[in-house]
């Protein structure tokens, strides 16, 4: 390692020590050890990194809203689904669970300031978007207060540290441009931000094209949590297998119509927290599209497409208990009623390498199966 590297590495860590001392007064109050290495730190609910915000400081948590109509849980959905928390033990009330970031974990950035924050990179559905890959389904046309999918869950190979796979809800308005707001949440594997590969649940946001605003999880200030048994960020188990077990999450987004501010649901009934209204600008009133799917980093590894899987890692003709699905998609319209969804569309970046086939039933409703192996014969 040259002295220039040394250098860098010191700064990052000094610029880390810097901005993370100035919160050293935030002491978790009780801390708990996942099987998976993470450490949860249970902090003070109204000490949360939202409550950083000048519109929230000195404000605590809202309680959360009505559910949209029609919305029933799952009883059978397990309620146990984060590695952390499989002992029984979670938070204290009045804290919630934050996964601990590392100085090892930024580190591992190439730079503070892109630490936990995506790259800006188009999401246009009519070009292909340069490194990232897509295949969804999505919605437009309209104005939607919300979203609603179980999403299933795999541990999908990635290539590299600067690669990952995830599968989400996208809850988006504006133009594709400088001013884009969306709203993301589901799983995903990426080892260059927890520096692992296990499948973990997510939360992304930001109000300028990924720009300068938003961040993932609750490493910024944006997304206010109010339930102590959930950690976002945290891996979640357990996870599907080829011919083996399937298992999915259920996740809703919707706006509440008194107050404005965006809730997420996740799992069987439980209410993780919201994004604030003030936070975006065209999200503020609804949003214009909504996109369902997989989406994962190519970095053309050796001059080859990557072998990073999206979903299974397997095409959707393979069908159930092979291929990754969305089932039961959902949308909330205006009086705050889940509804079917109309005139879904598909698009696939690449379909060599990641596809997607969706169909209705009786059962599943709207639904689709998603994905691929990356790097093959038909890809490369």
């Amino acid at each position: 390692m040259d002295d220039s590297h040394v250098r860098v590495m010191l700064n990052k860590t000094t610029l880390w020590r810097v901005k993370f001392d100035r919160k050293a007064k935030k002491q978790p109050l009780y801390l708990l050890k996942s099987p998976d290495g993470d450490v949860i730190d249970c902090v003070l609910s109204h000490q949360q990194p939202a409550f950083d915000h000048p519109h929230l400081r000195g404000n605590k948590p809202l309680n959360p809203p009505e559910s949209p109509n029609g919305h029933k849980s799952n009883p059978n959905e397990l309620e146990n689904f984060q590695l952390w928390s499989l002992s029984g033990e979670t938070c204290p009330e009045g804290t919630i669970p934050i996964r601990r970031t590392r100085e090892i974990d930024i580190l591992r950035a190439s730079s503070l300031q892109t630490f936990g924050r995506k790259i800006k990179t188009p999401i246009r559905r009519d070009t292909i978007s340069n490194a990232h890959e897509h295949a969804i389904g999505y919605v437009s046309g309209d104005e939607y207060y919300g979203a609603k999918a179980s999403i299933n869950v795999w541990a999908p190979q990635i290539s590299n540290q600067y690669e990952f796979s995830l599968s989400q809800i996208w809850i988006i308005s504006g133009s594709f441009a400088d001013d884009l707001n969306t709203i993301e949440a589901g799983w995903q594997v990426s080892p260059e931000i927890y520096g692992d590969y296990f499948p973990r649940f997510f939360t992304y946001w930001t109000s300028d094209a990924y720009q300068t605003t938003g961040c993932y999880n609750l490493l910024c200030s944006g997304f206010v949590q109010t339930n102590n048994r959930i950690a976002i960020g945290a891996a979640i188990s357990p996870t599907s297998s080829y011919d083996g077990g399937q298992y999915d999450i259920t996740i809703l987004i919707w706006k509440d119509p008194k107050h404005g501010n965006w809730w997420l649901e996740f799992g069987s009934g439980v209410v993780v927290g919201y994004w604030p209204s003030f936070l975006f600008s065209h999200l503020r009133s609804s949003a214009s599209m909504i996109q369902f799917g997989g989406e994962i980093v190519n970095t053309n590894p050796s001059g080859f497409h990557t072998s990073t899987q999206m979903g299974s890692g397997h095409f959707p003709a393979q069908g159930f208990g092979k291929a990754s699905y969305f089932r039961n998609l959902q949308l909330v319209d205006s009086d705050n009623s889940l509804i079917p969804l109309t005139n879904l569309k598909f698009v696939a970046d690449h379909p060599n390498c990641y596809d997607i086939q969706g169909g209705i039933n009786s059962v599943w409703g709207h639904y689709f199966y998603y994905g691929g192996p990356g790097k093959n014969q038909h890809c490369s």
